[in-house]
């Protein structure tokens, strides 16, 4: 079955997220061949780069020379009851033509209300919410001329009047919509460690030969065992774990669709995430 979305172009395997603090070590470490070879792309969020001029502008077309581009959203609130913010759209839609990305991909939640709220929060999973979704999610797509990705988000509480799960929502979401899933793994393993669920079992439910973009990272721990996620750590076993189930389940995602490593904050130096995108690159081999 066919997975990458044929509109897409193949930007690579495993790429890393550009962030502002992480750059100067990131240069220097992609002088040596090897690392420079390893990763096929960068992300970037919009958000944190768009209609900067000077110091900024250079610095990511400096990085935009060197690998393509993929974007993820922090801000559209696409389950939000307020409506689409389409000269934050029409902002986005420029970015990308800028430094010429074609992937786009947001949240699966929502964030502002009468302003933002800097936190993504979970939409009540039900037919009413698939709909009001799923038409916002047409709008973007013809606003941006392009179709998007949207990511299990990782969630904290079950908002009220849920009448479906959150594999079934997705599934909805994704087939009335007409976009594609941006997958991250660490999101399913943090949701159903919180909730109390079987990964495995909630990514055989997943629409997996509809994703064209995906997601790994590291989380953090409280003291009660909750956990957040914070794309503060390393990546653990266990989410390296359900990354190969997910090539088990779906090879042709080891092979066309592209991956992108998640550092937020409490960067180590670049080389120790640049082993990981190697990581993921030996994973994938098994399945290419």
């Amino acid at each position: 079955m066919p997975t990458i979305p044929s509109s897409l172009s193949n930007i690579g395997h495993a790429g890393l997220g550009l962030r502002r603090d992480l750059i100067p070590s990131l240069r220097e470490a992609l002088k040596q061949p090897k690392n420079f070879l390893t990763i096929d792309f960068f992300e970037v969020s919009p958000e944190n780069w768009i209609e900067m001029g000077g110091r900024y502008q250079a610095l990511l077309s400096e990085f935009a020379e060197l690998k393509p581009l993929a974007a993820h959203g922090l801000s559209l609130s696409i389950g939000s009851v307020a409506p689409l913010n389409i000269e934050h759209l029409k902002r986005i839609k420029k970015f990308l033509a800028d430094y010429k990305i074609e992937r786009f991909t947001e949240h699966l939640s929502w964030c502002s209300d009468d302003g933002q709220l800097y936190d993504l929060l979970p939409i009540p999973l039900n037919e009413e919410a698939v709909h009001w979704i799923a038409g916002r999610v047409r709008q973007t797509q013809d606003i941006l001329e392009r179709q998007i990705g949207l990511e299990n988000a990782s969630v904290y509480f079950t908002p009220p009047n849920s009448t479906m799960t959150e594999a079934e929502f997705i599934q909805a979401v994704i087939a009335e919509s007409g976009c594609y899933l941006h997958l991250d793994v660490n999101n399913v393993y943090v949701n159903s460690q919180n909730f109390g669920y079987d990964p495995y079992a909630h990514l055989k439910q997943l629409p997996l030969e509809k994703t064209g973009y995906m997601h790994i990272a590291g989380h953090y721990v409280a003291e009660d065992g909750f956990i957040i996620d914070t794309h503060g750590k390393a990546v653990i076993e266990d989410v390296w774990a359900l990354l190969e189930y997910v090539y088990q389940l779906a090879p042709d995602l080891a092979k066309n669709v592209p991956i992108c490593l998640e550092r937020d904050f409490n960067f180590p130096d670049a080389q120790v995430l640049i082993d990981e995108v190697s990581h993921i690159k030996r994973i994938q081999k098994g399945y290419c």
